[in-house]
């Protein structure tokens, strides 16, 4: 019911078309009750030619007693009964279609209208989580409860809201013409309705548990589905297609399962419904024949009573499947729910300042950090370091030495454990995230470009930048000359994560992109460890005009790329074991002399044609 109600919460600020939708959808239940009024004076009357004059009875109220004609609502003069059917069953039918048509629109509005924010605040909660929750939920399966998960709950809020509210102003509508017709009689048809409510209820629990197994079969399949598309070149390469592709039938396989298995315990509803509806109808029958037979009831009113409940057990079904379809919804949106209570990790203060433009320094103070997915495993402990403004800091080290995650708790990515990360004296803690973030340009390994033009990829973030702009940008990261060969220039679109260019081609966008954002703080990642000479040649030369009049911490790998750094600062296992300058630390004995020997003198790569930033 929580979670019935926190979806209903998203349809409130639509209240004003919910309610037009319910007062239209009341018209088109009572518009079906009027139908079952009128099928007995249709058959005793209607085919009586010989009392045409007669007043015809509709309904007799079984509290007041009170009786409405068919000649109530018409002019004296249309008094005949062949006129008065045939003008009410076309007023009928007529105001049944406009009630259902503007109600069935405006219950899909709110429907759609409530899901599509509901998706949104999903979406923009989740943008808001930090780097630890995207390590602990695969990309696929969040794609999967963002799309998938959220269709079924369209499904129910849309298009099954209004059939509900169709079959439920139905439903009410002819229980009060068999009510009005025979009390007894309804009642006694009535109490085969628990007989149809609780195996009801127990089908709705186990629907709603399918669905759960269902969206995460689901999730599943998406996920094979987006790595597999991914890395289809690594696919190709190691000859995984059938690897692949097995392992995708497999989890089609187990979706399957679970579709069916749905199917079977939704398919329970409608013979159990018809079922218990034969039987009450065949009770009835038995039980009419000796009351018509007494002057009890008349044919008429029989008539009538049999139409209303026989069209009463459409509704009934009708409203069994919609429960089950909105325990499936229920079912589906757990996940979302799941997500939306997810705990952001990093979070703003309310009204955090603004961080001024950067001016004196960086500084690690005694800052201690593990990743909570690996409490026993690497952690940085009582690391202290101060970048001064216009530095260039390198970070290097063996590999798992906690370099590129001393880098991202500058940006808040992750928040230290212990200690504090200052900018210009204040805790990035404190400080406004987006200015904080504002003021740091990050060029990484793994490049990420979008399947835009040229131009919406160095522009990124920045929406409305003048082209000029981009131009100048481009050409102090030396693309411009490669832009201006592509097939239609800064407006090429150059596919998913960029792949028509070559990794220099991507690397040199992405410096590109930092240089158009401006940022006085810079991080670089890696930004040449994948490239070959020729790209890294002229990757250091555009990085060069990058680094320019900025404060740079640089993680490399590769030596030859820090050489002139202010600082070379060595990180092993999370702590600091040296720090100097490139020619304090080759003679010092340490582990950047080691590194170094292995890059160069091991392999006999002359140190003259070592590449300095």
């Amino acid at each position: 019911m929580n979670e019935l109600l926190r979806l209903l919460a998203y349809a409130r600020r639509y209240t004003a078309q919910l309610i037009g939708a319910v007062v239209l959808m009341t018209g088109a239940g009572a518009a079906t009750g009027m139908m079952a009024l009128l099928v007995g004076p249709i058959l005793y009357k209607a085919l009586d030619i010989h009392s045409p004059d007669e007043p015809v009875e509709l309904y007799t109220d079984p509290l007041f007693h009170h009786t409405l004609y068919l000649s109530d609502f018409f002019p004296a003069s249309w008094h005949n009964v062949w006129t008065m059917i045939a003008f009410a069953i076309l007023g009928v039918f007529l105001l049944k279609g406009l009630c259902d048509y503007f109600g069935n629109y405006l219950v899909n509005y709110v429907g759609f209208a409530a899901v599509t924010n509901l998706r949104n605040t999903v979406f923009d909660k989740v943008l808001k989580q930090g780097a630890e929750f995207f390590e602990s939920h695969s990309t696929g399966r969040l794609m999967s409860s963002i799309m998938n998960d959220i269709d079924k709950v369209q499904l129910a809020t849309s298009h099954i809201l209004a059939d509900f509210l169709r079959q439920l102003f139905s439903a009410f509508f002819l229980s009060a013409v068999i009510l009005g017709k025979d009390w007894k009689l309804a009642l006694l048809s009535l109490a085969v309705l628990p007989f149809i409510i609780l195996p009801t209820r127990q089908i709705g629990r186990l629907i709603r548990r399918t669905t759960r197994r269902t969206q995460d079969k689901q999730g599943e399949l998406n996920q094979i589905l987006q790595e597999t598309l991914s890395g289809h070149m690594v696919v190709k390469a190691f000859g995984a297609e059938t690897y692949e592709s097995r392992r995708f039938r497999e989890a089609s396989r187990k979706l399957l399962r679970t579709n069916i298995q749905y199917v079977r315990q939704q398919a329970l509803s409608s013979p159990l419904i018809e079922m218990v509806g034969a039987v009450a109808i065949v009770g009835l029958l038995w039980y009419a024949r000796d009351q018509i037979k007494s002057g009890s009831l008349t044919a008429k009113d029989f008539a009538s009573f049999v139409f209303a409940l026989v069209m009463l057990l459409e509704p009934i079904k009708r409203l069994v499947g919609i429960h089950n379809i909105f325990e499936q919804a229920i079912g589906a949106s757990h996940k979302v729910f799941e997500y939306l209570d997810h705990t952001e990790e990093i979070v703003e203060k309310p009204d955090a300042p603004k961080l001024e433009p950067f001016r004196q320094a960086i500084v690690f103070d005694d800052v201690g950090f593990h990743y909570p997915a690996a409490p026993g495993g690497f952690r940085i402990q009582a690391l202290s370091l101060e970048v001064r403004a216009g530095e260039v800091v390198a970070l290097v080290g063996p590999s798992g030495g906690g370099k590129t995650t001393l880098a991202n708790l500058l940006p808040r990515f992750y928040d230290v454990a212990e200690g504090a990360v200052k900018v210009d004296g204040r805790d990035v803690r404190d400080l406004n995230l987006a200015s904080l973030r504002a003021q740091i340009g990050i060029v990484a390994q793994d490049t990420f470009l979008f399947n835009d033009t040229v131009a919406n990829n160095i522009a990124y973030g920045r929406p409305g930048i003048p082209a000029e702009d981009i131009r100048r940008a481009a050409e102090t990261a030396l693309a411009h000359e490669f832009i201006e060969r592509l097939p239609e220039g800064y407006e090429t679109i150059i596919g998913d994560r960029g792949t028509k260019l070559s990794g220099g081609q991507r690397q040199r966008l992405a410096i590109a992109r930092a240089l158009l954002k401006n940022a006085p703080i810079l991080i670089l990642d890696e930004a040449t460890s994948h490239l070959d000479t020729e790209s890294e040649m002229l990757v250091q030369k555009a990085l060069a005009n990058l680094m320019e009049h900025r404060t740079v911490i640089v993680i490399a790998h590769r030596l030859s790329t820090i050489r002139r750094a202010n600082k070379i600062v060595v990180l092993e296992k999370g702590r600091i074991r040296e720090t100097g300058t490139h020619e304090e630390l080759v003679s010092h004995g340490g582990i950047y002399q080691r590194l170094h020997e292995l890059q160069f003198e091991d392999v006999g790569y002359p140190l003259s044609q070592a590449v300095d930033l």
